[in-house]
C-alpha cells in the first residue's frame, strides 16, 4: 500500500491546506508521495523539508512587502506574484527552505503545471532543490493573466490547475492507492464557467491555454464527481472547509490569512483519528 497526499490549488485558499499539512507533520503523519497543484505545491513542498509553520509565517511577514505580491509587481514585472523574490531570494536567504532536509527525505513530491503550447498537464517530480526546480515550482503556481509564462526545460508553462487541479486520478495511476485529498473548497462547490474575453484579449499567443480554461469547468466538476466516487468506495479520505473559506484567491489580509490558516488547523485536528485509521497507523 503507497499513502499519498494529494493538495489542491486556490492561491491563498491554500493556507487551508497549510494548517491542515501542518497538523499532519506535528503528529507525525508521514506519505509515500505528495503531489501538489499551484499553492498546493508552493506550500506543500514544505512538507517534505519538514518545516510546520513556515508557510503561514512567510507569508505573514511578506504580506505587506511589494516585492512578495500585489498590484506593483504585476505592474513592474508583469508578474502578480515577485519571481525572483518569492521564489529565489526569499526561500534562500529570508525565511530558509531546509534544502537538505528536503533532499533527505524519501518522500516522492511531484506538481502539475500546465503546457502553453498543448494545454495539457504536465507532471514533474522535484528531487532536489536547484534554480530550474524552484523554476518548476513556479510554474505550478503561474496563475494566467497575471502572470508571465515560466519557461522551464524546453517547455513554456502556466499553473496546473488550468489543465489538472485535482491531480488524484494520476496518482493513483502511479501506484498511490491509499490517498487523502486536501480541497480548498466546500464539498458542495461546482465551479461555473469562466468568463473568457480576457483570454482571448491578452493569451492570443497560447491559444491552448484559452480553450483549457475554456473547459476547466467541466474538467474541474467532473474531478469533484470522481473525488466523491473514490470516497464513497473507501479508496480516499477527503479534507475541505466545511464552507466558503473567508479570503479572497490574492487577499493579503494578515487577520484572514491567520483565521482561514487556523480554519485549517482546526479542522484537521478533529479528523486526527479518523484520519490515522484509515492510513492504517
Amino acid at each position: 500500500m503507497k499513502r499519498g497526499l494529494v493538495l489542491e490549488g486556490g492561491a491563498l485558499r491554500g493556507l487551508f491546506s497549510a494548517g491542515v499539512i501542518d497538523v499532519m507533520m506535528e503528529n507525525g503523519i508521514s506519505y509515500d508521495g505528495i503531489i501538489g497543484v499551484s499553492a498546493g505545491s508552493s506550500f506543500g513542498c514544505n512538507y517534505k523539508s519538514h518545516q510546520p509553520g513556515r508557510v503561514i509565517r512567510y507569508n505573514v511577514r511578506f504580506a505587506n512587502d511589494p516585492r512578495y505580491m500585489g498590484m506593483r509587481s504585476l505592474l513592474t514585472t508583469g508578474n502578480l506574484v515577485g519571481a525572483e523574490f518569492a521564489y529565489h531570494y526569499m526561500p534562500l536567504n529570508l525565511d530558509v527552505f531546509d534544502i537538505a532536509t528536503f533532499e533527505a527525505d524519501p518522500t516522492e513530491f511531484y506538481l502539475v503545471c500546465t503546457d502553453c503550447l498543448t494545454g495539457e498537464p504536465v507532471y514533474y517530480r522535484m528531487d532536489k532543490v536547484n534554480y530550474e526546480s524552484l523554476e518548476w515550482l513556479r510554474a505550478s503556481a503561474s496563475m494566467p493573466l497575471v502572470t508571465r509564462p515560466v519557461k522551464v526545460d524546453g517547455r513554456v508553462m502556466l499553473d496546473g490547475g488550468i489543465s489538472d487541479s485535482i491531480p488524484l486520478a494520476h496518482f493513483q495511476s502511479l501506484g498511490y492507492d491509499r490517498n487523502v485529498v486536501v480541497l480548498t473548497r466546500p464539498r458542495s462547490y461546482r465551479k461555473e464557467p469562466t468568463k473568457m474575453w480576457p483570454y482571448h484579449l491578452l493569451m492570443r499567443r497560447y491559444p491552448a491555454i484559452t480553450q483549457a480554461m475554456a473547459r476547466r469547468h467541466e474538467m474541474y466538476n467532473a474531478q469533484l464527481d470522481f473525488v466523491e466516487r473514490e470516497e464513497r468506495a473507501g479508496r480516499i479520505f477527503v479534507i475541505a472547509p466545511l464552507e466558503d473559506l473567508p479570503i479572497g484567491r490574492m487577499e493579503m489580509n494578515v487577520e484572514k490569512m491567520n483565521n482561514v490558516y487556523n480554519i485549517g488547523r482546526q479542522l484537521a485536528t478533529s479528523l486526527l483519528p479518523s484520519l490515522r485509521e484509515f492510513l492504517g497507523l
